[in-house]
């Protein structure tokens, strides 16, 4: 077997096997760059219809006075993930799909839904990407990672059509805890008073102020908007390689390459999993490591025990480059698909958009050839 860095093509077999370890798991303490008791700004949310919810930061409240707000969802952290495997160290790992939009170029690494994505499905690759995600349904994952690789690793959905359902393998989610919420209010001054120094007539109707204020003619107040919170629990950073998710993938009854699937799949899902996301998450909400606090690295076992994660038989720690090195091997037993440049087609989108099937409803398997 080849060899760098004292990993080989069958470093993490153990894993892959049945009566491995279900997963990996990280958590890792957080801290605003302000310091301990800084203000962050979680991302806020519109509200639901019926009002339960009436939009704001998501904050769970518990009856002891005790609550969690959500600071990055599992769906937001794999969206600042991904999109790695497009830059230069990485994307030799994957297929680089790009879709021409009109003027713009967007790779697939970049689109929210990935594989099941409208930017691709109204592509020329639909009767591919069709096609693969029914070899999916019938037990062959092999087309799909050849064309998408990481809609494997971050979760896929193809809603719209086959509904060939991938879980996600890594789910990575920040969390503070007990927080106490602030409130902020300003006051914007025009530079001049315009109606009071005869510049612009006063407003004669609701419509007329509203146009004034909107485009900064008039005194605005802004009072008691979202200020951001205060973290008394801390802020954690909770992560999961899901293994025994990882050890479903197949290509039908075909072991040896089952075996180099899996084996590229958890190269991907390593390489995403020990790589450290940015922690400016948003204006008001830049988290570094908490240092005064240890970081809990484990692989989880079957029989509940809990052990740090190093190199399966070995006792060196999982870095994220001996994971890029093992990535690098599986990736090139595997074969990496070819990359993709293609165009979205407005003609398909409109057959998309006039489709008569219902939401959810599985379409026949008849694939144009």
């Amino acid at each position: 077997m080849n060899d760098t860095n004292g990993i080989n093509l069958n470093s993490f077999d153990g894993w892959l096997r049945d009566g491995g370890p279900p997963a990996i798991v990280l958590r890792e303490a957080l801290v605003p760059v302000e310091g301990e008791g800084g203000v962050v700004f979680p991302p806020t949310f519109a509200a639901t219809e019926d009002r339960t919810f009436k939009g704001g930061y998501n904050i769970d409240e518990y009856g002891d006075g005790k609550n969690v707000c959500l600071i990055d969802s599992v769906g937001s952290q794999a969206n600042r993930i991904e999109p790695i495997f497009a830059r230069e160290d990485y994307e030799m790992l994957v297929p680089q799909v790009v879709v021409q939009a009109g003027t713009k170029r967007i790779n697939l690494l970049d689109a929210g839904h990935r594989a099941g994505d409208a930017i691709v499905r109204c592509s020329a690759l639909q009767n591919e990407l069709r096609r693969a995600f029914l070899a999916d349904l019938d037990g062959n994952a092999e087309p799909l990672a050849k064309l998408a690789p990481t809609s494997l690793v971050f979760g896929v959905w193809d809603s719209r059509d086959t509904q060939s359902k991938r879980p996600r393998l890594i789910a990575s989610t920040i969390r503070a805890y007990d927080v106490k919420s602030l409130h902020r209010s300003a006051q914007y001054n025009p530079a001049t008073a315009y109606v009071d120094d005869g510049v612009l007539e006063q407003a004669v109707d609701k419509k007329a102020a509203d146009a004034q204020a909107e485009r900064g003619f008039v005194h605005v107040p802004a009072s008691w908007s979202h200020g951001g919170v205060i973290a008394a629990g801390g802020i954690r950073r909770d992560a999961t390689l899901h293994l025994a998710a990882l050890r479903l993938l197949r290509v039908g009854d075909d072991v040896k390459k089952t075996e180099s699937l899996r084996r590229y799949v958890l190269g991907l899902a390593l390489v995403a999993f020990t790589y450290s996301p940015p922690g400016y998450l948003r204006q008001g909400c830049n988290l570094v490591p908490d240092l005064d606090k240890k970081r809990e690295f484990k692989t989880v076992y079957g029989d509940g025990r809990r052990e740090d994660a190093t190199v399966p038989g070995a006792t060196e720690p999982l870095t994220h480059g001996l994971a890029v090195a093992f990535a690098k091997l599986a990736a090139a037993a595997f074969v990496v698909g070819e990359a993709r440049g293609v165009s979205f087609d407005p003609e398909l989108a409109k057959k998309d958009l006039a489709g008569d099937e219902k939401p959810g409803k599985r379409k026949k398997a008849k694939v144009e050839k």
